[in-house]
Formats: C-alpha cells, structure tokens, sequence
C-alpha cells in the first residue's frame, strides 16, 4: 500500500534499494522498511489501531531519513557503526515510554460506589516536561492514549515546543454525572496521577481536551498545589488551560481554532503548493476547495485513505502540524505560570508611551522643517495604528506568537518536502521535519547508564 513512494524512495535512498539484498516484488519504500527492520508498516491493513497507524507513519519517514541521518552523523566511527547508531535511536524514539492504568472508586450523589478507570501514557521524555491533554470519554482505551500521546511528541517536535508527548483519558460519559461528581472523579485522578510522578510542572503537565475545559484545569491545579506539592511556588504550573484567575492565559480557548486557520492560510498563499493542486494562491474566489483536506482532528486519516488521497492529488495538511495552536499556546502559559507575570505586564506602559514619544518626534520635525511660521502638523495615526501604539496587550502577543508559530513551521515542512521530494506528503514531510529533530536531542545528549 506504499506503492506511491516508491519512485521518491529510489531517488533518495537508491544506494540501499540497489544493493541487492531487497525483494524486488515489494514496492520500493516497503522493500526499504524491511531491510532496515522498522515495524512491518507496509503491510499494515487499511484501518489499522491508532498507535499500529502511528507507528506506520512513523516507519515511512523513518525509511526516508536515515541515509540523511547517517551522513549528517559527525562522529569518528565507522559506516556500519554510524547507521546502527541512526538505528537505534529511531528505535528509541518510535516506542510509548509509559502508560499508567488506575482504577479509583468515587461515591456517586446517591450513595452508590463506582469503580472508574484512567490512562495516562508518556510516549517521550527527550524533552520534559511531557504534554498532552486529558479527555473523558466511553471511547478511551490504552491503544488511543498511546497513539495520541506519540502524536504530541512528533507535533511538539514541529513546532518546536520543548516538550515529550503524553495523553490521558478517564473511561466515563460525563453527561452520567453530576458536577459534584465529576469534580470527585477530577480530583482523585489528579491524586493518582500524582502518587505515581505522572504530573508536575517540571514532569507531566496535562491539559484540556475533549469533554474537559477549564473548570477541570482548574481542580487539577488546585488539587496538586493543595497536596502534594503545597511547597512548591510553581504548582499551578502542573497544567494548563486554566481560567485565567488560576494563571490561565488569554487566547488559549480559541488556540487550536485559531491555528487551523493559521495553518491552512500558510500552505493556500503558497503558490507552488496551489499549481500543484490547479488552484490560485489565497483564500480569494474561493469557495468549496475539495483539492486540500485539513486535519483539524488528531489521527482522522487512515493509512489506506491517505493513500488514495495522495493518488488522486489532494493536499492532506496533518494534524501533528495543523492542531499544533493548542500545545502551542499551553506552552506560553507554562512559561507564564513559572515566570510568575503576565506577558506585556513589565512592558506594557514603556511600550506605549515610547510610541507617542515617537509620534510627537516626527511632528515636531515635520513642524520644524515645513511648518508655516512654525505652525502644527498634526500626526493623526489611523485607527489600526493607534490600537498598536496603545500597546500589546496579553492576547496580542499569543496571537502574535501563535502566528509565527505556525508559519516558521509550515516553512519547515515544504523545506523538508521539497529537499526530499515528497511532492505533496506532507505528512511523511511533518514526520521527518519531527524525526529530526527528536533525533538530534537524543543523538547530542547521549543515554544514561547504557
């Protein structure tokens, strides 16, 4: 089912295709896979399980950049030693570090007792904290945490947000339980997590996600600063996704909305991506475009539907790229809670009093210079203008931040397509722009008691 990268896999990897030592009936990249032991991705089915998808996704850019990976190795060891190094630590990267399984009871408002069951899953720890949200739902099971969880490690990776990837999920329908009830379930959770080292600001920082907001955010943080870290000045920094009286952040609710958007209008202004498609760059006398398929959702397109979208020419943006506004803003909250002060706060009134200083300067020098007996010419900024020389406020600078986010890493990503021709994947390109980069933290750090 990798038959479409075969011609692109000859091209960057045509020195292992041509060693012989393939089996020339498979496609080109699932000969690759196999030489190099990856996970038998290539003859996955259609609709595998979500962490079984991941992984294949993985193994694809895996497959693509390990000659890279080995050239670029700048280390006094030999051919055969500098790729089992590459090797390895893409082995390293691929697994779930850890998962935790707890079962708790709670009593529910009519005196009953009930057992509830919780996933928390740590794929990576190149970088820590790990970060990843927490949802309730019927649905969760150990296979989704695992599979989101590495998600968010690959999706941190290119956005450049120095955390591993973590993901939990409390196995309940929230629409079964009272207020109270739920604030029970939240808070035991929390407790459990905890006892185990599975949350903390500098281990584990959780977050919202589907069915959780922040009234839950905010009985994490409460629950954890009141417990077991009641002596740490840094406690609220456990989670994020606060109510902003908690050390919540301005912009964060709108975040991933706001970095779909971000990240569609990055790859429809880019006219080589749009003659690709047979499209004009922008948004402009457009109305339905059933050429570009977005993934706002994580983990929607399965192995076989992105082969048939990539075979009939359609642009998949995916989801470790295009959700990313979510993580990335937590990011700033994070930094905001262990700074302990409000972005623009330190600033704010400098800034604006600097730009009306600079407006009174260039009309006393246009007054100066061409004025009429030295009369007024008044500088009048237009209304655009005038809300910037009043200053940042917090939610601009996120917004602000969340924007070039976004499109310093969707620069990334057409680099990394175009330097290994992968035409319009760009999901195989977001995973090895991700591979690389959690690649060179493991590569430069070295292990531990190995």
């Amino acid at each position: 089912m990798y038959r479409y990268f075969g011609e692109l896999l000859s091209r960057s990897a045509g020195s292992a295709l041509a060693s012989g030592c393939v089996d020339s009936a498979l496609p080109a990249s699932s000969s690759l896979m196999r030489v190099r032991r990856y996970a038998d991705a290539a003859n996955q089915p259609d609709d595998p399980n979500f962490f079984r998808m991941v992984e294949g996704f993985f193994d694809r850019g895996a497959a693509i950049v390990e000659d890279k990976l080995v050239e670029d190795l700048k280390t006094r060891e030999s051919p055969e030693q500098k790729r089992n190094r590459v090797r390895g630590i893409l082995r390293i990267i691929k697994p779930c570090n850890h998962v935790l399984s707890v079962s708790f009871p709670i009593k529910r408002d009519n005196g009953e007792w009930e057992v509830v069951e919780g996933y928390r899953a740590q794929h990576s720890q190149h970088r820590t904290p790990c970060k990843g949200g927490i949802r309730y739902s019927t649905d969760v099971s150990v296979d989704e945490v695992k599979a989101l969880a590495s998600l968010m490690t690959y999706k941190c990776a290119v956005v450049d947000v120095p955390f591993g990837g973590a993901k939990a999920g409390v196995k309940i329908n929230t629409k079964n339980y009272s207020d109270n009830e739920l604030e029970k379930i939240t808070r035991r959770f929390t407790i459990e997590l905890a006892k185990k080292g599975f949350i903390g600001p500098g281990i584990d920082v959780p977050a919202p996600d589907m069915s959780t907001g922040e009234r839950e955010m905010s009985w994490i943080a409460d629950t954890y600063a009141n417990t077991i870290a009641h002596t740490d000045i840094n406690a609220h920094a456990c989670v994020t996704g606060k109510p902003i009286s908690q050390g919540g952040i301005h912009g964060r609710i709108s975040a991933t909305g706001r970095g779909v958007f971000h990240g569609i209008e990055n790859f429809i202004n880019e006219a080589s991506y749009m003659s690709m498609l047979g499209l004009t760059p922008g948004f402009q006398d457009k109305t339905f475009v059933i050429q570009i398929i977005a993934e706002g959702a994580n983990g929607p397109t399965t192995p076989g539907a992105d082969k048939i979208f990539l075979e009939n020419n359609v642009m998949v943006i995916p989801d470790m790229y295009l959700n990313a506004g979510g993580v990335t803003v937590s990011y700033f909250e994070w930094l905001k809670n262990l700074n302990h002060v409000s972005y623009g706060r330190l600033t704010f009134k400098y800034e604006r009093d600097s730009n009306y200083h600079l407006l009174m300067s260039v009309q006393e020098s246009l007054e100066r210079k061409f004025g009429k007996q030295g009369g007024p010419i008044p500088i009048v900024p237009t209304a655009d203008f005038q809300a910037r020389v009043a200053g940042a406020s917090e939610k601009d600078i996120v917004h602000s931040g969340l924007a070039y986010t976004m499109e310093r890493s969707a620069r990334q990503i057409m680099r990394t397509a175009s330097k290994y021709n992968l035409g319009l994947d760009l999901r195989t390109a977001a995973y090895v722009n991700a591979i690389e980069k959690v690649f060179k933290v493991y590569n430069e750090a070295g292990l531990t008691f190995t």
